[in-house]
């Protein structure tokens, strides 16, 4: 997996395809699974529960700096990203799962479309948008260039949520890839 860091300009031009991501009716286009750090399995199907999150991954083991205790944040659960904002980042869908997240769906995630408490139905699971920020962090930016920090923590990027979203399960269920995303 070669690694092709793209300019600012780069990413900007990208931007027009970005904005055609649909506001409702998304897809979910790839799950991941990190069992430990560093590990990544790209999953056709997973089980979104209450307490574990994505059944099998490190969330809740892993923990948080982010809660006084150190214990998984709850706000945190699930890590969401637009496909079309990785697709432009890894350049090769076999890099998507190295930004870190659990859910790469087709969809609008900015701030507009899905505010804080918006609630998604995908397969048979419910998920909420919290409020808690996701950014690029020292890892993305070595995996994806320092312009891509750059342009994922840029002002428009924060608006549309370039980096991605956080949320939490509020419905177990099973989720495919190829299910349908809508807002509830």
């Amino acid at each position: 997996m070669s690694a092709k860091y793209l300019t600012v300009e780069e990413l900007e031009a990208g931007l027009e395809d970005i904005y055609l991501s649909p506001k409702d009716n998304g897809a979910i286009n790839m799950i991941v699974r990190r069992p430990d750090v560093e590990e990544r399995e790209v999953l056709s199907e997973a089980k979104l529960d209450l307490v574990e999150g994505l059944v099998g991954d490190n969330w809740k083991v892993r923990g948080s700096a982010g809660t006084p205790d150190g214990s998984a944040h709850p706000d945190m659960q699930i890590n969401i990203m637009n496909s079309r904002v990785i697709a432009l980042l890894a350049q090769e869908r076999e890099r998507w799962q190295l930004a870190g997240d659990q859910l790469y769906i087709d969809m609008d995630l900015g701030v507009e479309n899905l505010p804080a408490g918006t609630r998604l139905a995908l397969g048979s699971a419910v998920l909420e948008i919290t409020a808690r920020p996701h950014t690029g962090c020292k890892k993305f930016a070595a995996r994806f260039g320092p312009a891509a920090t750059k342009f994922v923590n840029s002002p428009v990027g924060k608006e549309l949520h370039l980096r991605g979203v956080n949320a939490r399960v509020i419905q177990s269920g099973v989720i495919q890839v190829g299910d349908i995303v809508k807002k509830i």
